[in-house]
Parts: C-alpha cells; sequence; structure tokens
C-alpha cells in the first residue's frame, strides 16, 4: 500500500484524513436495501474535508449517494472546487463512484485534475483521475458563450 500511497499526487496525511473521515461517514450509512454502506470524503480548493454517506430510500431512484452528500457538505462549506475525493466501501471489489457521481464531480472539478480514491477498512486501494474514468466528459465549460 505504501507504493500506492506514494503514487498519488497529494501529501500521505492528507489521502490519510480524506480515508479515516470516509470510513467515518460510512458509519453512518442509511443502507437499509442494499446492506453496502458507502462513505465519500471530498478535499476543497481551500484544503477542507467535506464527508458524506449514503443514504438509502425506499423508492430507489430517491435515494442519496455519498458522493452527492459529500458535495453538498462542501458547497455548504464555502468550497466550489473539488481537488480530490476519496470512495469507501466494503467487499473484494474495488468501489469507484456510479457514473451518476462521476457526472456530479464532474460539475465540481476539471477532469485532469480531480483525484479520485477508492479505499476501504485495510486502506488505499486504487486511484485515477476523474479524466480516467469519465473520458470525454460533459460540463460546465460545454455551456459557456
Amino acid at each position: 500500500m505504501s507504493d500506492l500511497l506514494s503514487s498519488i499526487a497529494l501529501p500521505r496525511d492528507v489521502v490519510e484524513r480524506l480515508l479515516k473521515a470516509a470510513l467515518d461517514a460510512r458509519q453512518h450509512s442509511h443502507a437499509p436495501y442494499s446492506k453496502y454502506h458507502v462513505g465519500a470524503a471530498v478535499l476543497d480548493e481551500h484544503g477542507r474535508i467535506h464527508a458524506g454517506c449514503n443514504i438509502e430510500n425506499a423508492a430507489y431512484p430517491q435515494g442519496w449517494c455519498a458522493e452527492t452528500n459529500a458535495l453538498g457538505h462542501m458547497i455548504m462549506g464555502g468550497g466550489r472546487i473539488a481537488r480530490a475525493v476519496m470512495v469507501t466501501g466494503a467487499g473484494s471489489e474495488i468501489i469507484t463512484p456510479c457514473g451518476g457521481c462521476r457526472q456530479k464531480l464532474r460539475e465540481f472539478a476539471q477532469p485532469q485534475d480531480l483525484i479520485v480514491i477508492a479505499g476501504d477498512a485495510s486502506g488505499v486501494r486504487a486511484h485515477w483521475t476523474l479524466e480516467q474514468l469519465l473520458p470525454a466528459s460533459f460540463g460546465p465549460d460545454h455551456l459557456k458563450n
């Protein structure tokens, strides 16, 4: 894992704080249907970390992903640019943001600049740029006159 941490373009302590915040948020997840608890943490342009968890709803499409909640906390906290996001889940498969969350992250970051990190209780498992996860994306720049 230390090789993986050293390959992330963020200070080790920031990655560790993101992981802790996402794992802590995961403990508050409301996932009575899927039983898949997710925590996320977003690093904003001011160096602050904003966390969120998934919140499911009996009307399935009405639930909120952890990344959505973390972005909401970032906006409420005065942040406008996401620099990194940590997503945590359980199981043998590496968790990544769903398609909808990738697009939500795109709203607040340039794809080549946003670092997306996957983790779990064992630590960091993988990382990408948003551009790698959402190639040829549509974003706010497309709507400028």
